[in-house]
């Protein structure tokens, strides 16, 4: 049995998560999250936040799995995209933990790790992958050693136009009640503002900054607010499941998924399962646990990149905000799948 210890600290969660190779996989899934009371986030508040409990959460993982880091294989840590400041705490406790016990570092590009525990959890073997999250929107898929880009947002991401909208007009935070993004809330009862908001689709890419501007304006002229709610939240899925389409057309691939902190979303999945089946593919989101960031899936990455022999020198073990997915060589693929 080979276990692993993984690491995250990208962004608002510092997650630590202990997995093996086998049953019952998943050994331990511990988070802490930053929740500011007003506006966004600032990372350097987050970075103090994840330094004040990163031991603990590190403690009370092992205590979960019951398991020493002496009978630990591997250390992995998602060492970007994401925030700087966070993401050198995070770096920092995986690269003292390896040096310290003698372990193996493993190095996990985030954006990568969403989608490996999504067909983890799911069985999916070689899936057209929509990561949606507050930092990211890529349409992706496995080609020829790398997942690739079929399409991505050109400015803001889906999560931080949720984000900001919902904050700019006074119904957030928190973000997220009850499962649903506050948007979803407001959105109860309202009616399409039919040609308000405009629907940006380039190509295979998509847009929503002026999404957003054009959704402040309306509010500003004295809108309906559930309207205008309902109107973004329809104009921004309707594109994201459009581009995933033409990626699956264009692939000819059978198995689609839906990854990412916006994953939960209930409407966008509806939209995607009906999209899927018009192509008769078969459609598995992630599971709505695991679609925020965790310490799982870092370690669900960091166990396969392990045995296909992936590691880093702790004093080599460098952050990268700006990492992106189809910089990642994947030489494990499609041994993933647990289904």
């Amino acid at each position: 049995m080979t276990t692993v210890l993984g690491i995250e600290s990208t962004a608002h969660t510092f997650g630590v998560g202990i997995v093996s190779d086998e049953e019952p996989f998943i050994l331990a899934d511990v988070r802490r999250k930053y929740e500011p009371k007003t506006g966004g986030i600032l990372p350097r508040e987050v970075a103090a936040f994840f330094s004040s409990v990163a031991g603990e959460a590190v403690r009370e993982a092992l205590r979960e799995a019951g398991v020493s880091m002496e009978e630990v294989d591997a250390v992995a840590v998602a060492l970007g995209p994401g925030m700087g400041p966070a993401l050198r705490v995070g770096a920092t406790v995986a690269r003292a933990i390896a040096a310290h016990y003698g372990k193996p570092l493993v190095p996990v590009n985030h954006a990568v790790a969403h989608i490996e525990v999504a067909r983890f959890l799911t069985g999916l073997r070689d899936p057209v992958a929509l990561y949606v999250a507050g930092g990211n929107t890529t349409v992706v898929s496995f080609v020829e050693g790398r997942y690739r880009v079929f399409g991505e947002t050109l400015d803001i991401a889906l999560g931080n136009l949720l984000d900001t909208f919902a904050r700019e007009v006074g119904i957030a935070p928190p973000y997220v009640r009850g499962g649903r993004h506050a948007v979803d809330w407001c959105a109860e009862g309202g009616d399409f503002l039919d040609g308000e908001i405009p629907y940006v689709v380039k190509g295979q890419d998509v847009s929503f900054s002026g999404i957003l501007t054009a959704a402040l304006r309306l509010v500003k002229r004295g809108a309906r607010l559930s309207d205008v709610c309902y109107t973004l939240r329809e104009v921004a899925f309707s594109s994201v499941v459009e581009v995933t389409e033409r990626c699956l057309v264009h692939t000819g691939k059978r198995e689609v998924t839906l990854t990412g902190g916006v994953a939960a979303n209930e409407l966008l999945n509806y939209k995607m399962r009906v999209m899927s089946s018009l192509h008769e593919a078969r459609y598995e989101p992630v599971p709505a646990r695991y679609s925020g960031d965790n310490g799982v899936m870092i370690a669900v990455t960091g166990l396969m990149a392990y045995k296909a022999g992936v590691t880093v020198e702790p004093r080599r073990a460098f952050i990268r905000q700006r990492w992106r997915i189809d910089q990642v060589d994947v030489p494990w693929y499609p041994s993933t799948p647990k289904g």
